[in-house]
């Protein structure tokens, strides 16, 4: 049967098989030293793709300001800021600049270390999936070149992503400004039909990059997992899939999104059941993986599982061996 041919593909069918899967790995028979090996390559596998807890959010209870009422005043007052700001920029650019660049460097070498190893991290996690291994260093050699690649189409994913969504938010940004400091209600009417036009082409090529993101992690990296081939190729022949099974692999990310609330839910019955220690330990780098391992498990399997009903060209579980060696 061909990927082309699959006669039949079901979001529920891969539960079960997920589940013992993950009974197998973590529970036939329980071993700390394994969930702590395996833990560790899904903490590198989700690094940096945060948790489950959030930080407190702004609020009201802040001083009041009169507001003036006039939309002139309000401009004059809008003007005299941007005069401020251009003058302290224009005052302070000796130390601006070099502090600036020294900021965003550190920040996105930092971003791209942490990349580099969640892309590393990914095929690090799955061979333990597949192959029910708990091993880090034979891995992390052996898939060297794949996560390399999935780095670097990330990288060039995320550069596509910051044009194509930073301009029109930068758009909106001068059109905000342009309507709270122009004259005349033609001036505003424009402006917000601006900022829709931009908030609708945000809106959808956002949801554009969310799929192309979730595909590749899904389901291009057990193909590149499988052929030891590099990011596009693996993308190539995903797409010989999903071109002809666009419904199968909607219904797919709809299903996503139950088990994601699921898991959300579960996590959230944990927390109040614990009065909210569970979300402590949660918070804890590695720790936190280590404890929700079970559901990270599931949710890598299930991808698997859903993938390997497109024929067994697609099964990433024919190099199963099922003793756990060391790592």
């Amino acid at each position: 049967m061909t990927s082309e041919q699959a006669e039949r593909v079901s979001v529920i069918d891969p539960i079960s098989p997920a589940i013992d899967r993950v009974k197998l790995m973590l529970f036939k028979p329980f071993e700390l030293r394994r969930w702590f090996v395996i833990g560790f390559c899904a903490w590198l596998a989700f690094l940096g793709s945060g948790g489950p807890g959030g930080g407190p959010g702004g609020g009201g209870g802040g001083p009041r300001y009169n507001v003036p009422s006039r939309p002139h005043e309000q401009q004059a007052q809008v003007r005299e800021a941007i005069d401020a700001a251009k003058e302290f920029l224009v005052g302070n650019l000796y130390w601006l600049v070099p502090v600036v660049v020294i900021v965003v460097v550190l920040i996105v070498g930092f971003g791209l270390l942490i990349a580099w190893l969640n892309s590393r991290g990914k095929f690090m996690f799955l061979h333990c999936v597949a192959t029910n291994k708990a091993q880090v260093k034979v891995p992390w050699r052996k898939f060297g070149k794949q996560g390399n690649s999935l780095f670097l189409f990330r990288i060039v994913l995320g550069i596509i992503g910051f044009f194509v969504i930073g301009l029109p938010v930068l758009g909106i940004i001068l059109l905000v400004v342009m309507m709270i400091a122009g004259d005349g209600p033609t001036a505003t009417v424009a402006s917000i039909s601006g900022i829709a036009v931009l908030g609708l082409i945000i809106f959808v090529l956002s949801i554009v990059l969310f799929l192309v993101k979730k595909f590749t992690l899904d389901f291009v990296v057990p193909v590149m997992f499988l052929r030891m081939t590099n990011c596009v190729a693996g993308w190539r022949e995903f797409m010989t899939i999903l071109s002809t099974n666009k419904l199968r692999f909607t219904l797919y990310l709809l299903f996503q999104l139950v088990i994601g609330l699921t898991i959300a839910m579960l996590i959230l019955a944990g927390t109040c059941i614990t009065c909210c220690c569970l979300a402590c330990i949660l918070a804890i780098p590695y720790i936190g993986t280590v404890i929700v391992l079970p559901l990270l498990v599931f949710k890598r399997a299930y991808s698997l599982y859903y993938l390997q009903q497109f024929g067994p060209e697609f099964d990433v579980f024919t190099t199963e061996s099922l003793e756990a060696e060391p790592a």
